[in-house]
């Protein structure tokens, strides 16, 4: 099964079911649909269709992580900026990183590889997820995420994205 809407019936949390749960919370998005991204540079290649000239925009790159004592973390980073896992687990204080499994991926955040995202934390929070965020994102206006798929995008107002996370139970800790 690969990581599209097609398939959303199979997770935890359906993409439908978290967009519901937005509603329900009363926090606003806009909801992007587009061929199935799998990479930042895939994602290049369509975001054009929906971002806004001027507009002071995060577009992410998110790393599922594991470290030797086999706890998760989710690291969600600028979509160019250049990542040194041994740097990144030194400078988080947790020692050496690897990527998690897909099976692990789906077990703890609810998704499947080409739709990791923050909102992934809807899932991930109740499983004990460590969840890390660029600094960068402070600034932004917009964040620009997948909703549990990768044939859609949500642009949310950096404060929407934070009522989420205040929501969902989980905790932000900056990078």
């Amino acid at each position: 099964m690969d990581a599209s809407s097609a398939y959303q019936d199979s997770l935890p949390v359906s993409s439908d079911a978290l967009l519901a749960q937005l509603d329900g919370w009363g926090i606003p998005y806009i909801l992007h649909t587009h061929v199935p991204l799998r990479t930042v540079e895939d994602a290049k290649g369509v975001e054009d269709q929906f971002m806004v000239p001027g507009e002071n925009a995060l577009r992410l790159k998110n790393l599922y992580l594991r470290d030797k004592k086999k706890r998760n973390y989710l690291v969600t980073l600028q979509q160019d900026r250049e990542i040194d896992l041994k740097a990144l687990g030194a400078e988080l204080g947790i020692g050496n990183l690897s990527f998690g499994s897909a099976d692990r991926l789906l077990e703890n955040l609810g998704i499947r590889p080409g739709a990791v995202s923050p909102l992934a934390m809807i899932t991930g929070a109740q499983k004990g997820v460590a969840f890390y965020m660029d600094a960068a994102a402070q600034e932004a206006d917009v964040i620009y995420m997948h909703p549990l798929v990768n044939d859609r995008t949500v642009s949310m107002k950096r404060a929407d994205v934070m009522a989420f996370f205040e929501k969902a139970g989980v905790e932000v800790r900056w990078v």
